[in-house]
């Protein structure tokens, strides 16, 4: 038998019989790591376990602490909810079923109208068919058998995924399990016994590949774990989100509304909410400025040569409103501000001298999403980007990606949060601009990231065509992650607008653009910090920062003197005038989560003072006015969280 040497992740390099497979490597190493393995990484590809290996290799495996771990564990699930569903309403078509970030799903055509009772009927033949065991057996095969097999079958939705495939003579993969067959590329865990603890999360309509002019199917969430624990503190976060959902809070706290008669997709800022977004606003502003930016304003709209050029209208049409005529010329509203700041770049001479350029905006950009994907704050089609973008020469990239990052850390943790993680996404197949570049600038991200000692991961192939970048997740509160801040390279459209700059040696080179956006999109941000803070925003973000509450109308005279001193100061203050009970009130305001309440009546007129009561802390002591005043102000100040 021939040995293969194997290289495992630590570099320590075993040799073993060739035709090994991913699982007997687990169990050389462990009977732990053999009992708890899912998948393995076999030369940069996830394949299943019982995979041979016949060559020298480098080999990782995954366990459900791993990513790919959970992903294969969620996918192998969605499998076996298809296989429990076929057995419980054999007329059943199936879509896809494909693991997501927290959990998965599966797109199903079906003549009932499914009820919570069936995700339990359902959920009750997960568990019976995982405590058979059955293996999941992956089979391949040439795709005219694979034709053939779902003609048998009558499965058009897998015909059409297969219809779809160029090449004739490309190889088909199937996996069974027990009686119940899918069309995958895999990979999947060893066994549904594997699956131990699930719970079917909620049923939404969904059309087929999102097309709304498609069939219409029904859509299951749902999620798995290895462990008991797991699950309960899963459905435990489950129920804190829900407690947190922006859209709900948005309602109670008076933030925002959305009204689907007169757009869909479209935000309506009320005045509580429009103060969260002015703090905002002016913070990131200042901020800018102090960083070095200059800030740009830029119009809605642009004749099409704009996206032509910029190559939007060929690579991002299916994303744009449909243009409007005017003056016999299409104009479309802008779903990037790039553009634009390009006209601006090349409105004079550039030399140098003048590099780098740093132009911030706040600038609404508006794209088509579909209706069915739409989601609060999330998912809109009218926002305003924090938007930037860096003009500068090869000699002075890096420093600038060092700028951003250490930007990027001083905003995130203005707004509480700690937790960030990084990712280098590397050159697609299909790119713009020469290897040279790529490698140069992707060189200079990664080396950013090791210069400020930041931990990072690489997602090969994950770059947009244009240009390398590095992607920030933040956790919040509830430890869930959301992809905000991007840093991204750009080498097609410098090239596209024939951007030059005057160099030192007398001749024209091209700049090296960077687009940079820190919180996305003040909507998304919006919705994100909503739900990190639950609506109790920190003192200095909070649309109302005290309310004053007379114990009686007799003492409406002192609240209003209160109530002005405050607001002198530049404190957003309301006076609860309302001839109701002190308590009923102090629960009130309790319930729009206001960081201070201020209560006077007959002894804080003597004392001319005021009785504080912080939010979910009760009662702090009395304290006069100015006193009071004092101390918000700090925190305002310093920006406590």
């Amino acid at each position: 038998m021939n040995k293969i040497k194997i290289t495992l992740p630590d570099g320590s390099v075993k040799e073993y019989d060739s035709g090994v497979t991913p699982l007997e490597i687990a169990k050389s190493i462990s009977s732990r790591l053999a009992k708890e393995a899912l998948v393995a990484k076999i030369n940069g590809e996830v394949k299943d376990l019982n995979t041979p290996i016949n060559e020298d290799s480098e080999v990782a495996i995954f366990t459900f602490n791993d990513p790919e771990g959970r992903h294969a564990y969620w996918h192998s699930t969605s499998h076996l909810m298809a296989h429990a569903i076929q057995a419980l309403h054999p007329e059943a078509k199936f879509g896809v079923g494909p693991a997501i970030d927290n959990g998965f799903y599966y797109d199903i055509d079906i003549n009932d109208q499914l009820t919570e009772e069936d995700l339990r009927k359902i959920e009750e033949k997960m568990v019976e068919l995982s405590k058979e065991d059955n293996p999941f057996l992956r089979t391949e095969l040439p795709k005219a058998e694979a034709v053939k097999f779902f003609e048998k079958k009558g499965d058009n939705y897998k015909l059409e995924i297969l219809s779809e495939l160029d090449d004739d003579n490309e190889v088909i993969s199937i996996y069974d399990e027990g009686d119940f067959t899918d069309l995958c590329t895999g990979p999947h865990v060893p066994s549904t016994g594997k699956i131990k603890y699930i719970k079917l999360l909620n049923l939404s309509g969904s059309y087929w590949r999102g097309d709304e002019k498609r069939n219409r199917m029904q859509r299951i969430y749902g999620i798995s774990f290895p462990k008991k624990k797991m699950l309960e503190e899963h459905l435990e976060m489950l129920e804190e989100a829900k407690k947190r959902d922006h859209r709900k809070l948005g309602k109670q706290l008076d933030l925002f509304s959305i009204h689907e008669e007169a757009g869909a997709g479209l935000i309506y800022w009320h005045p509580k909410g429009a103060r969260i977004r002015n703090e905002v606003e002016t913070f990131w502003k200042d901020a800018h400025f102090k960083a070095g930016y200059e800030l740009l304003y830029t119009p809605h709209v642009g004749k099409s040569w704009l996206w032509e050029t910029s190559g939007h209208l060929k690579h991002f049409k299916e994303n744009m409103f449909a243009p409007m005529q005017i003056d016999e010329q299409d104009y479309y509203v802008k779903p990037m501000n790039c553009p634009f700041h390009i006209m601006i770049y090349k409105s004079s001479l550039r030399s140098y001298r003048d590099l780098p350029l740093r132009w911030a905006e706040l600038g609404t950009v508006y794209r088509y999403e579909k209706s069915g994907v739409l989601h609060g704050l999330l998912r809109v089609r009218g926002f305003t980007q924090d938007d930037a973008h860096i003009f500068c020469t090869h000699e002075q990239i890096e420093d600038e990606i060092i700028d951003v990052i250490k930007f990027s850390l001083y905003i995130w943790k203005s707004f509480g949060f700690e937790k960030l993680k990084f990712y280098v996404s590397t050159r697609p197949e299909k790119a713009a601009g020469n290897d040279d570049l790529w490698e140069k600038a992707t060189y200079s991200l990664e080396n950013a990231l090791r210069h400020e000692n930041l931990d990072y991961e690489i997602d090969e192939g994950g770059g947009a065509f244009y240009g390398p970048k590095i992607d920030i997740k933040v956790k919040d509160a509830l430890n869930r992650e959301w992809q905000m801040s991007t840093i991204q390279f750009d080498f097609n459209l410098p090239e596209r607008f024939d951007m030059t700059y005057v160099g030192e040696d007398g001749k024209e080179h091209r700049p090296f653009m960077v687009h940079r956006a820190l919180l996305g999109s003040l909507e998304r941000f919006m919705g994100v910090i909503i739900e990190h803070y639950g609506g109790a925003f920190p003192v200095w973000l909070a649309p109302v920062q005290a309310a004053v509450i007379p114990v009686s109308q007799n003492f409406l005279d002192y609240a209003r003197e209160v109530r002005d001193k405050l607001r002198e100061n530049g404190i957003r203050v309301e006076l609860d005038e309302r001839n109701e009970k002190v308590g009923y009130k102090i629960r009130d305001w309790e319930t729009q989560k206001v960081p201070y309440m201020l209560i006077v009546g007959e002894k804080e007129v003597a004392e001319s003072q005021v009785s504080v009561r912080k939010h979910k802390s009760g009662d702090v002591g009395k304290m006069a006015t100015s006193e009071f005043i004092e101390k918000i102000s700090s925190e305002i100040k310093n920006k406590n969280q």
